[in-house]
């Protein structure tokens, strides 16, 4: 059995388990980082194949953050 990675378990609560309204996505974008909500990052990025996840660089709910990727 696979274990899923971290961004996969985050997506998939806040997608079916959760209201992903309340989630954000940063992103990078050439040299800038792009925060935006879950629902039109997934329209963005065409449900991850256009933005892949190893562009992904924070994920938050509310001030919480879920997911840092260091080294950014």
């Amino acid at each position: 059995m696979t274990r899923k990675g971290r961004l996969e378990e985050i997506f998939s609560k806040a997608l079916h388990a959760d209201d992903p309204s309340l989630y954000f996505v940063s992103y990078r974008d050439f040299e800038d980082i792009v925060e935006v909500p879950l629902d039109e990052f997934v329209k963005l990025s065409e449900n991850f194949t256009v933005i892949p996840a190893s562009r992904i660089t924070k994920v938050r709910k509310g001030k919480e953050t879920l997911y840092f990727k260091s080294g950014v």
